[in-house]
Order: structure tokens, then C-alpha cells, then sequence
């Protein structure tokens, strides 16, 4: 049996940032997080297997509730 995993759009900031930790696990720490290029981040966030958004969907304001939740994420595991 398969595990079905709803789509992810932009604004599923917390879902999208525990995504690119299981992604990235500790390679980011918190530092390096909020140091990471919004076109990078972007980039990521377009590869994420069960992601539906579009870049032409993507604005700043997505992209910074995603790398402070991300943060949040990667302090939970520590």
C-alpha cells in the first residue's frame, strides 16, 4: 500500500519546509538556512516530489515563510 501524500502548493509553508529537511537533514543548519539564495531555494522547492506550485507562483514573501519554518524544523531535530 502505497502512502498518499496531498499535493503541496506555496502557501504550505510548514509542509514544504519539513519536506526540504527530510530533504536536506543537517546539512543547513540555521545559519546556513537563512544564507541560502532565493533562486536556490526555489529551485528546491520546484523538485519536491509532491509539489504542484509554479515558479510564476512564487514571491518573496513565500520563500521567507519557508526558510523561517524551515529553521523551526531543523531546531525541532536538534
Amino acid at each position: 500500500m502505497t502512502h498518499f501524500e496531498p499535493p503541496m502548493h506555496w502557501q504550505d509553508h510548514e509542509d514544504i519546509a519539513m519536506a526540504l529537511y527530510e530533504k536536506f537533514g543537517d546539512d543547513f543548519t540555521e545559519a546556513k538556512i537563512y544564507r541560502i539564495r532565493f533562486t536556490d531555494l526555489l529551485d528546491w522547492v520546484l523538485s519536491l516530489p509532491n509539489f504542484e506550485g509554479t515558479r510564476e507562483q512564487a514571491n518573496e514573501g513565500h520563500l521567507e515563510q519557508i526558510q523561517a519554518k524551515w529553521v523551526y524544523e531543523w531546531r525541532d531535530n536538534q
